[in-house]
């Protein structure tokens, strides 16, 4: 059976469709061809503005998740070797401060099926039983519904759709290294080492890490760099319309969090571990 005629799926799909062909149509006559991408771009304005409150949220747990890292620290020393112990505390010490390891995660779980529903309406010949004229529109003489990657392998791209497709591309690729290097992640001092004979009370079980120095490993931090540019990989393989919702997104979402980040600093520390997407 096709996912996409599952009748919520396309429901879902249809309606969007009928938005974008409206909002299509309103701006037509201000944009004449680029209206289409121009509706796309105001859809993902819409869907971001929607989200400041969750932004918001997260912002603010971010800020409680950094106060509470020494008393994460300390419960990872007290109960190294308890791990059962230690997940429960944990646990109880997040639930009495109203805050989740894993809040951070919603945004990115209400963008998913934005794009989802955005990639759809560009690889469909049709949606819910009528031909998607969509199909048809361009953004600077470049079909919506093409990609970079099925392009090159169709050997159908020209130098004006290259420099399309490497400019929306170059753009992710900018703000994510803007974001990498705004929101440095920083290595946290590690707690002063017992004196010999203490009982090892302060530094935890022998062989327990400590997460700060993992934290600021070399190769965690440069995994963490790498993550700022899957986007633009991701901008590669999908059609140029989510490429277009990509870009506005991740520009909004560093200026939002530079702005947040000014209204929530973090204890002790201007800066912070976070993918642009």
């Amino acid at each position: 059976m096709d996912f996409y005629s599952f009748p919520p799926i396309a429901v879902v799909i249809d309606g969007a469709y009928g938005l974008l062909m409206g909002l299509a149509g309103l701006l037509e006559p201000l944009l004449g061809g680029a209206a289409a991408a121009a509706a796309i771009i105001l859809v993902t304005l819409i869907v971001r503005a929607a989200l400041i409150p969750t932004a918001v949220s997260m912002a603010k747990g971010e800020q409680t998740r950094a106060r509470l890292a020494p008393k994460l620290q300390e419960l990872q020393r007290k109960h190294a070797k308890n791990p059962e112990r230690l997940q429960r505390e944990m646990a109880k010490l997040y639930a009495d401060e109203g805050t989740s390891p894993l809040a951070g995660c919603l945004p990115m779980l209400v963008q998913a099926p934005v794009v989802g529903v955005i990639y759809a309406l560009f690889i469909l010949p049709t949606i819910n039983g009528h031909p998607n004229e969509l199909l048809a529109e361009t953004f600077l003489g470049v079909p919506l519904g093409s990609s970079l990657v099925g392009g090159l392998a169709a050997g159908t791209l020209s130098g004006a759709d290259l420099a399309v497709f490497g400019g929306v591309i170059l753009v992710i690729a900018a703000v994510g290294e803007v974001t990498r290097r705004v929101f440095r992640p920083t290595t946290p001092a590690a707690p002063a080492a017992p004196a010999s004979g203490s009982g090892g009370g302060a530094s935890g079980a022998p062989g327990a890490p400590n997460p700060a120095a993992v934290l600021g490993s070399p190769g965690m931090l440069r995994m963490l760099g790498f993550l700022q540019f899957i986007t633009a990989v991701v901008a590669a393989f999908v059609p140029l319309a989510a490429g277009l919702y990509l870009v506005v997104t991740v520009t909004w979402t560093l200026v939002q969090r530079v702005l947040l980040r000014r209204r929530f600093p973090l204890p002790g520390s201007s800066s912070a571990i976070a993918p642009a997407m």
